[in-house]
Parts: structure tokens; C-alpha cells; sequence
């Protein structure tokens, strides 16, 4: 169904301090949400995949210029800062 996500997609993540990491470098978030490092700096955690609809898409030059805005170091209590929940 067009617009739908991919039930069978896989995030592939290697920081694993971050809440949503999984062993065999598996991000288990059920959204996130990639955006440019300026978005990210200027952005309360607030603000994450579950707004991602209302944002305006942004530009950048390179891969370098991008953050996961999603990633939550484990252990800390802004686990739910926002309404983004850890998959089994």
C-alpha cells in the first residue's frame, strides 16, 4: 500500500548506548526520525518521528550533516520525552 512502511524493513544501527539499540546492531524504535544537525541542535527532544508529518523537509550536502533524532542514550529518563516505543 503506497505511503505505508515496510513491515519488513531493517534500521541498522552501531551506537549502541542509545535505548533503541538491539544486538546484531538492530535499531528496535518503532519510528525515528533522521534529520539535519542544525534541526537537530535547535529541536527539543520533544520533537521527534511521532511529529515528523507537520516538519518541513530540509536539505543537506552530506551524510556528515545528518542525525538520527530519535537516539536516546540508555538508561536516561528522557526515555519518554517523546511517544516513541522500544519493539520487541
Amino acid at each position: 500500500m503506497p505511503g505505508m512502511a515496510n513491515q519488513n524493513q531493517h534500521i541498522h544501527c552501531i551506537v549502541n548506548n542509545c535505548h533503541y539499540w538491539s544486538s546484531g546492531n538492530r535499531c528496535v524504535a518503532n519510528e525515528i526520525l533522521v534529520a539535519s544537525d542544525e534541526f537537530g541542535m535547535d529541536q527539543p527532544d520533544r520533537i521527534d518521528a511521532t511529529m515528523a508529518k507537520q516538519l518541513s523537509p530540509t536539505s543537506v550536502d552530506d551524510c556528515m550533516s545528518t542525525c538520527c533524532k530519535t537516539f536516546v542514550p540508555r538508561g536516561s529518563a528522557d526515555v519518554n520525552a517523546d511517544s516513541i516505543q522500544r519493539m520487541s
